[in-house]
């Protein structure tokens, strides 16, 4: 088979973003496809990393000397693909295992939808189940149900929203799209990519024959101060998706219950349950206040 041609003929590109993902990245990358060109950026990881990756074939590594986030990050790998003469990039996280077929089963997909901006596989969890890797989009999900059941589809489904986890992106509708949002730091870029994709006229489909087993966790550092950071830059980039899309009156319709909720349970969690509770909600006070003032996510 031709270097980074699939079968079927379609060329194919995998872009991946890492940070301090030594525990997972191995197995990633020896599970993709043999032959596809694979690029990596890596934000600023000073474990083993990159090592791994440099040692991989088929891998090129561009490293941040600073963390510059998942969005800008995967689009420094994006715009690196699409200067070859691919049809595909397959956006995968450092977390995820593809299974032996699932790349095939995205392509069989694309040509039974050719509006299919993007093709995400089922997500299955350490312990074989299946994970919640689609929904409505983001601004339909307040009518839902706090406590959704949802069964598992049984065939491909046309979604809102699909997970960053992996997915196959036509090049037509990444070209499009332009990548994802360089304002948002960390977190909702998925959604927020989601929304564009499918206001330029754009799919997004759930493949139901392709399998993608995902770790979870393992794209990020686990530590007290990323906890703090996760909430922060969830409040924050919450915000700035309302105010982009719904206008800075919806922003703060949900911007002040948030500030007097958090302000109010992150005091009382901070004395009692300090890493979890109380970092979580003064993360998300901190992040709401610094939308609110005007800071940028970085």
């Amino acid at each position: 088979m031709t270097p980074g041609v699939a079968r079927g003929g379609s060329r194919v590109v995998v872009v991946t973003v890492t940070h301090f993902s030594e525990g997972v990245i191995g197995e990633c990358l020896a599970h993709l496809p043999p032959g596809l060109p694979v690029i990596v950026t890596d934000n600023a990881s000073r474990d083993r990393t990159r090592a791994i990756i440099e040692a991989s074939p088929q891998t090129t590594l561009i490293g941040n000397d600073i963390g510059r986030g998942f969005g800008n990050a995967a689009n420094q790998g994006l715009q690196r693909a699409l200067t070859d003469d691919c049809d595909f990039v397959l956006l995968v996280n450092p977390d995820a295992k593809l299974r032996s077929d699932c790349l095939d089963r995205l392509l069989a997909a694309a040509e039974r939808y050719p509006e299919a901006g993007v093709l995400a596989p089922v997500l299955r969890t350490p312990a074989g189940t299946w994970e919640v890797s689609h929904d409505v989009d983001m601004f339909r999900r307040a009518e839902m149900a706090s406590r959704r059941a949802d069964p598992e589809p049984e065939g491909d489904i046309c979604a809102g929203y699909v997970s960053g986890a992996a997915m196959l992106v036509r090049r037509a509708a990444l070209e499009a799209v332009q990548g994802f949002d360089p304002a948002i730091f960390l977190y909702y870029e998925d959604d927020d990519f989601c929304i564009r994709m499918r206001r330029a006229g754009w799919q997004l489909i759930r493949v139901a024959d392709a399998v993608t087993d995902h770790v979870g966790g393992g794209s990020i550092r686990r530590s007290w101060d990323k906890h703090w950071e996760k909430f922060w830059h969830m409040a924050w980039s919450r915000l700035y998706i309302e105010q982009k899309y719904k206008g800075r009156a919806a922003m703060w319709r949900i911007a002040l219950p948030a500030l007097l909720r958090f302000g109010v349970k992150a005091p009382l969690y901070l004395l009692t349950d300090f890493r979890n509770k109380g970092l979580r909600d003064a993360g998300r006070f901190c992040g709401t206040l610094a939308y609110l003032v005007g800071m940028k996510s970085r």
